[in-house]
């Protein structure tokens, strides 16, 4: 419960105010709510307070950036400590472990909507979550790169090149993790969005996915076994991730298709998280900051494709051009592409040859 005091010295205005039965009346309210004060403990009479994040696996170098910046407005703000209990994994697997009580998140910042969705269909967030934030819930943005070795020695050049027989690809799983699904639909869409009929884009994908070895649990999983074991000829990932990895590998070799996906990373408040912790204005507060220009500098500092227009027209120079930008919406949505691509048996169990049992 959050309580509200007003100043002294409009306390005192109204008593002037008020007399006999009024000023009784006013005088047992005010004391109840004290009383409602004590009991509770607002979160604002806490020296200190813990807010979960559940996050997916890249975030991780934002978050350390931005989350420092939170925590000293909100003390300077409200004389409040606030510590932060943090997670990062797959996305779908962070999604999982929160549905099922394993990690009880305050707040999730996730790869894609269907994760967040899945947590409100669980029960643990209001309908219409997307409608409580700016952009419906998206807060920060990638496309997809293509990383090749050094000098990019098979000139692979276009999505079509994927398919090639002398070219391995590294993936994560879209069964665990966020980036294997939007690389899914960008090879996918790439097809489709470009004049394709459906048929082809899966004998397309079909072939990419066929010669994927070992499918990895996340973005970073897959990004070490490329980076550091040298492993595959190419890894699709996220844009920010190839550049956050170039600051050690300032040679690194990579490209952005000119026909891209628009890749939209969700955050929420877990309403029945926050409710039971009492933790719902700090969270709130803290998602707000997401979107704030400090935030989103350092998105973009990150490579990152800014949801504030303000950093936007500052940092989309710096970042290669999407001439086909196309997003989850131009698939279907994400209720179709959950059914007719993610489902048992449908289009990737078909394609890696998974029984839909």
């Amino acid at each position: 419960m959050n309580v509200s005091l007003l100043p002294i010295r409009s306390l005192f205005r109204r008593f002037r105010s008020l007399s006999g039965r009024s000023f009784l009346s006013f005088l047992l309210v005010g004391l109840l709510a004290s009383l409602a004060l004590a009991s509770c403990g607002g979160i604002g009479s806490k020296p200190e307070v813990k807010l979960n994040l559940v996050s997916f696996s890249v975030t991780k170098a934002a978050h350390d950036q931005i989350i420092p910046k939170f925590v000293e407005k909100w003390q300077k703000e409200r004389n409040q400590k606030v510590i932060f209990e943090r997670s990062y994994g797959g996305s779908l697997a962070q999604a999982d472990d929160v549905i099922a009580g394993k990690q009880e998140a305050d707040v999730v910042h996730l790869a894609l909507p269907l994760d967040v969705t899945r947590i409100a269909d669980a029960g643990l967030i209001h309908r219409g979550w997307e409608e409580r934030v700016p952009r419906r819930g998206v807060v920060s943005q990638s496309v997809a790169a293509i990383v090749t070795r050094a000098g990019n020695p098979k000139n692979i050049q276009s999505w079509a090149d994927l398919a090639r027989e002398d070219v391995t690809v590294l993936s994560a799983d879209p069964k665990t993790s966020g980036i294997a699904i939007w690389q899914l639909l960008a090879l996918w869409g790439s097809v489709t969005q470009t004049g394709g009929e459906p048929a082809q884009a899966l004998d397309f994908v079909r072939q990419v996915y066929e010669k994927i070895p070992t499918l990895s649990r996340d973005a970073r999983e897959a990004s070490n076994a490329f980076f550091q074991e040298g492993k595959g000829d190419v890894l699709v990932t996220y844009e920010n991730e190839v550049i956050l990895e170039g600051r050690n590998q300032p040679d690194i070799s990579y490209f952005v298709p000119s026909v891209n996906i628009s890749i939209d990373n969700p955050v929420a408040v877990v309403d029945r998280n926050v409710d039971k912790h009492g933790t719902r204005e700090v969270a709130e507060a803290f998602v707000d900051f997401l979107y704030s220009e400090p935030a989103q500098e350092e998105f973009a500092k990150l490579g990152y494709r800014s949801v504030n227009p303000f950093i936007t027209i500052a940092t989309e120079a710096k970042l290669p051009p999407v001439e086909t930008l196309f997003s989850s919406q131009d698939l279907g949505g994400w209720p179709l592409i959950s059914n007719d691509f993610l489902a048992k048996g449908a289009i990737f169990d078909q394609i890696r040859g998974n029984s839909p049992n």
